[in-house]
């Protein structure tokens, strides 16, 4: 199903054994578009503390009353590495943070979370090892392959001949944790209209300038179908979104890229 995420802010996060806070953001892996990581606000249970929950330790979201579980303990996510969300969270940290609760590294594998197309799928968790990890922490980059959306949310979309508006929010796959759609607020160039944009339509984003380059021209974008915020995505509006502007959906290209099984005794 797919769902603003705007509607994650503020569900209470449930521990196995208690509360453990809030949902404040999420970080986005911007090679994939796959959201990693929630944060969540801990209030006084741990001083004000943000910690990071993967998408792989939820088991289930309930949208109406606001809540969302995960397969921890009050206590793992205690003793969890502490990680400071006000600084870019380099695959080292990623590292440590996925070898404390022994998850297997997404970016080393060939679907979208690694070994499985879905966080749901993984299986989890592994037995991993001190030494393995610490000597695994040391070889990954210090670079950071992930975006908050607070601080992608408001970047000027610009089209292949000029500006349509802003990135005004993210449209997600409750699967797969993945951003299939950006919300873009058209402002003054076609008043009170929105419009969603597939990441792979995009040619590339600047962090430096804010600005996010989709080769499409504007009149391909104003002829195209509305989003209606208020409304459901349905197939049929996926559909023609796609028919419109001629690419093929995402769910074609995964299915192309996804590997075959193979039968016992093949």
């Amino acid at each position: 199903m797919l769902v603003n995420t705007a509607r994650l802010k503020g569900l209470v996060v449930r521990a196995t054994d208690g509360e453990i806070g809030t949902v404040d953001q999420f970080y986005f892996d911007d090679e994939t578009w796959a959201i990693r990581y929630l944060t969540v606000e801990t209030s006084g249970w741990l001083d004000g503390r943000k910690v990071l929950i993967s998408p792989i330790s939820v088991v289930g979201v309930d949208l109406q009353a606001k809540r969302l579980d995960v397969m921890l303990t009050k206590k793992q996510v205690e003793n969890s590495p502490n990680i400071d969300t006000h600084r870019p969270v380099s695959r080292q940290h990623e590292a440590e943070y996925l070898g404390y609760y022994g998850y297997p590294y997404y970016w080393g594998g060939p679907n979208l979370w690694g070994p499985a197309s879905y966080p749901s799928g993984l299986p989890v968790p592994i037995i991993v090892f001190k030494d393995a990890v610490a000597d695994r922490i040391k070889k990954e980059s210090a670079d950071s392959h992930l975006r908050s959306n607070h601080a992608v949310t408001g970047y000027r979309i610009d089209a292949t001949d000029g500006e349509i508006g802003h990135v005004d929010g993210f449209i997600m796959d409750d699967k797969a944790w993945a951003i299939r759609y950006i919300e873009v607020a058209t402002r003054n160039w076609w008043p009170g209209k929105k419009v969603l944009i597939a990441p792979s339509w995009i040619e590339r984003v600047s962090w430096e300038d804010s600005k996010v380059y989709v080769g499409l021209s504007r009149e391909a974008i104003q002829t195209g179908p509305v989003f209606d915020k208020s409304a459901p995505i349905t197939d049929d509006y996926e559909g023609r979104l796609y028919y419109h502007y001629g690419r093929a959906p995402y769910w074609i290209h995964e299915a192309e890229h996804k590997p075959a099984l193979t039968m016992a005794g093949d």
